[in-house]
């Protein structure tokens, strides 16, 4: 059986961009995918801290060492530049695959630069 568990986050970036004249997806910098092992193309969640709006989308590639966090298409009604989102990617994984994961998450400052990377292991919360 597969299940669909955390893969990767980035916490709390910094909207740069809302462009609803685009036809979809969310745009990052590069530095912050390859920090936490997420692709273009890859199918994400993205929560809004201000107002809580969530939404599923993919992901495009930014300029590398832009900062770019730009909600594009629809989803950008549900954002304004400057919100902070927590950008949320899942992965389908086997019992064998899931007892080697260990969840990446990105901290970046209010320009979404990285300034931490973290990792932990969820089976430390498993009930006995």
């Amino acid at each position: 059986m597969l299940r669909s568990v955390l893969h990767s986050k980035i916490h709390r970036a910094v909207v740069t961009e809302a462009n609803t004249a685009y036809v979809g997806s969310i745009t990052i910098d590069p530095l912050l995918l390859h920090a936490t092992g997420m692709r273009a193309s890859d199918k994400v969640a993205v929560a809004n801290c201000r107002n809580g709006e969530r939404f599923e989308t993919y992901i495009l590639w930014g300029r590398e060492g832009s900062g770019q966090i730009v909600v594009n298409g629809a989803a950008a009604h549900l954002v304004e530049v400057g919100d902070h989102v927590i950008i949320m990617h899942y992965a389908l994984m086997s019992d064998a695959e899931y007892a080697q994961h260990k969840p990446r998450t990105a901290l970046v400052d209010d320009r979404n630069r990285l300034t931490q990377v973290l990792e932990y292991d969820p089976r430390g919360h498993q009930p006995a």
